[in-house]
């Protein structure tokens, strides 16, 4: 999730999940691992959030968006066209982390979750390089508020 608010360090938040094939361990994530980004975004930026969002099945969930109605009073939300990665700036953190880890030769799953990591935790020292994903999708900030992209 990349958080922007004019006059104020752009900042990266995220939640890596690594599937192991176990019984009951989830295979990707979840609508409450998103809740649970949205609301520790919340928590460490404070005031009101607007998110725009794209159109990934998540964040279309029943659970979610009665999580969003419960949360109206700080948590508004921006519908993101259908096929339109290029107006969302977290594409392009993705387009980063995967750039950087293209030519991995990794031994394991975990050997890739922990560069993946690595790169995201990277990132988030880097507000400039997060302000050049919002540019490139030519999309600014508002005025006011936080705005969260997902």
């Amino acid at each position: 999730m990349t958080c922007y608010k004019p006059g104020e360090r752009s900042r990266l938040f995220y939640a890596v999940r690594e599937y192991n094939g176990r019984k009951d361990q989830p295979k990707g994530f979840g609508w409450r691992d998103f809740r649970d980004l949205i609301v520790r975004a919340r928590i460490q930026l404070g005031g009101p959030i607007v998110l725009v969002r794209d159109n990934v099945r998540l964040h279309l969930t029943r659970p979610l968006r009665e999580f969003i109605d419960a949360n109206a009073e700080w948590l508004t939300v921006v519908q993101l066209p259908t096929h339109a990665p290029d107006l969302n700036p977290t594409e392009g953190v993705w387009s980063l982390v995967k750039r950087d880890i293209g030519n991995l030769a990794a031994a394991s799953l975990s050997q890739v979750t922990r560069a993946v990591k690595h790169r995201l935790k990277k990132l988030q020292y880097q507000s400039d390089v997060i302000d050049d994903c919002l540019a490139g999708t030519g999309l600014a900030p508002g005025h006011v508020t936080l705005q969260a992209w997902a």
